[in-house]
């Protein structure tokens, strides 16, 4: 048996159906064919699920697709303008930010959702930011020199 899903993704209406199990992860890439969000661990420890839910992050693989009725999504896909990219994903695509790729999407909406609230963190409180988001290839430098240039650029004031 499945139920009816209706919210907004990346600003615009979805209605699909689920299995009151499915997870969010699960129904992002499957139903909707969002494969960004990407699956790690399952367990909510590697933040690699991260989306917005309603502009905050939470973890999909944690949540049912159900729960998210009547809500607003973003994903990965959803965060860059109709051309180019966002400000943080030009970072890390200049500053080396990406290895492999599997854990940026959700370092990527982890940043976004942190830098509205704290437009000017210094290297210290990127790095503990980032303490939910496991990359294994990286060692979080060029991550944290993405994520402060980014910071930079959405200030006005690109000079890192």
């Amino acid at each position: 048996m499945t139920r009816a899903i209706r919210c907004r993704v990346n600003g615009r209406a979805v209605a699909g159906e689920a299995e009151p199990r499915t997870s969010l992860a699960d129904f992002l890439r499957e139903g909707l064919d969002l494969t960004g969000t990407h699956v790690g661990c399952e367990h909510g420890v590697c933040g690699a699920c991260t989306v917005l839910l309603d502009g905050e992050p939470i973890r999909s693989c944690l949540m049912l697709a159900v729960q998210v009725d009547g809500r607003e999504l973003t994903t990965i896909e959803g965060l860059a303008p109709a051309e180019g990219l966002h400000p943080l994903q030009a970072a890390f695509q200049d500053k080396h930010g990406l290895q492999c790729g599997f854990c940026t999407p959700g370092i990527i909406l982890t940043a976004y959702a942190y830098l509205q609230e704290h437009p000017a963190p210094s290297r210290t409180e990127i790095r503990e930011m980032l303490a939910g988001s496991l990359c294994r290839c990286t060692g979080y430098h060029f991550i944290v020199d993405a994520i402060e240039a980014a910071a930079l650029e959405l200030k006005g004031d690109p000079t890192p």
